[in-house]
């Protein structure tokens, strides 16, 4: 037994590792969602200067860059919408780099999986490409 699971925590305050625990057992749960409806995965963490994306996933010809968003409710707008701008740009941005070993440029597109109270919600092209 860790000597902090017998300390009487807020649910908000939980160790570090215990919460990196939850957000692994999130993307396993969406990667495994994702790979039975025929996505492919390329890359897992992708990490960079700019930030990190949590799936990068193949689906026919075009690119997937997944967000994965754990929440055990949807109190505060819950997982969709803690997804905020500026998130948003570091998404682009990381992606950026990530496309930059490619040639020529996939089609791309931004999900997220949301997970509240243990319901996998999966939303499609979240970020709208600037014209």
């Amino acid at each position: 037994m860790n000597w902090w699971q017998g300390l009487k925590l807020p649910k908000l305050a939980r160790p570090r590792a215990d919460t990196q625990a939850l957000g692994q057992a999130g993307e396993d749960a969406a990667l495994a969602y994702l790979q039975q409806r025929g996505l492919v995965l390329l890359e897992r963490n992708f990490r960079c200067k700019a930030g990190e994306i949590d799936l990068i996933m193949r689906d026919g010809a075009q690119l997937i860059f997944v967000e994965v968003r754990l929440r055990a409710s949807a109190k505060f707008g819950g997982a969709s919408a803690s997804v905020t701008p500026a998130k948003q740009r570091r998404l682009l941005l990381t992606a950026q780099y990530y496309l930059q070993r490619h040639s020529p440029l996939p089609r791309c597109r931004f999900d997220l999986i949301a997970i509240e109270a243990g319901q996998i919600f999966w939303l499609q092209d979240i970020i709208a490409a600037a014209d």
